[in-house]
């Protein structure tokens, strides 16, 4: 078994910890508000406005991926590597929109982050997502909270146990089960994004500002049972599907790309000796005979 330890395209340092923990926790205030604020709080009393005031975390995810780029000195066949992969992503995603949860481009996420580590994970969640988005025309309000909430779910599969010695029936499994369960946290999470723009006198799951945290939170949970389970699950098990069935074949390969890209390994130009450089060849005189 390999023990080779696996490069990673981008390695997190201070700066870009530091932000990305600034926005995970300004990310789950976000999400989270309906059940961090009372009822008396004045957040509760915008509950209409709060989703469009969270909604500029695009501004702190796109520094996010800058503060990522410049620390890591992210160069440019990670470059490569990150468009081709948000782009393959972006591209997976339309296929089975609107039918029953399927939705390949989330395999692809979890394989990438667990080969090239959670640093590129985030950003290649947030810029597939944000990509996809305006391939579909789905930019809106919404846009930021799928960009974190797909950038934790990459990140997290680079976080799994066991990336340089975990190999073959185990790590799959391993891919299959986090997919599983990240695919239902994905679709709860991303709820809680539209969940309090619902009316409360137009229905009984509705979030009602004035009400205690144990009845919003019933109130949640009876909404995801009714809206979206179905579409979850069908996400989780096209995940687990294509993880078991594709997962050996690209995973090789992006530990392919990776060992042959080199990321880790600084990239130098070799110069010309400038003592050759400045000899010409030797060159004969060009003679013209001059005839009668």
């Amino acid at each position: 078994m390999s023990t080779q330890r696996q490069a990673r395209a981008v390695r997190l340092g201070p700066r870009s910890l530091a932000a990305l923990a600034l926005v995970s926790a300004v990310g789950v205030a976000g999400f989270g508000w309906p059940f961090l604020a009372p009822p008396t709080s004045r957040l509760s009393a915008h509950a209409q406005d709060a989703p469009w005031l969270f909604a500029g975390l695009l501004v702190l995810l796109v520094a996010v991926v800058a503060a990522a780029i410049s620390e890591s000195g992210l160069g440019p066949k990670a470059v490569a590597m990150l468009g081709v992969l948000a782009a393959t992503g972006a591209a997976l995603r339309p296929i089975g929109a609107g039918t029953a949860g399927i939705e390949p481009m989330f395999f692809l996420m979890v394989l990438s982050g667990r080969v090239l580590g959670p640093g590129f994970g985030f950003v290649l969640g947030s810029v597939t997502m944000f990509a996809s988005a305006l391939l579909t025309g789905g930019v809106g309000p919404w846009l930021p909270f799928q960009m974190l909430a797909m950038g934790w779910f990459a990140m997290g599969a680079g976080l799994l146990p066991g990336p340089d010695r975990l190999r073959g029936r185990a790590e799959l499994a391993l891919l299959a089960a986090y997919g599983f369960l990240a695919a239902f946290a994905y679709g709860t999470i991303m709820n809680l994004a539209g969940w309090p723009f619902m009316s409360a006198l137009a229905s009984n799951v509705a979030f009602d500002p004035h009400a205690p945290v144990a009845t919003n939170l019933a109130r949640f949970l009876a909404y995801c049972l009714a809206t979206s389970l179905g579409w979850d699950l069908g996400r989780a098990v096209v995940t687990v599907v294509l993880t078991l069935t594709l997962g050996p074949a690209v995973l090789r390969a992006l530990r392919r790309a990776t060992r042959r890209a080199a990321f880790e390994t600084p990239v130098t130009f070799d110069t010309p000796d400038r003592g050759r450089a400045s000899e010409a060849p030797h060159m004969s005189p060009v003679t013209y005979e001059a005839r009668p």
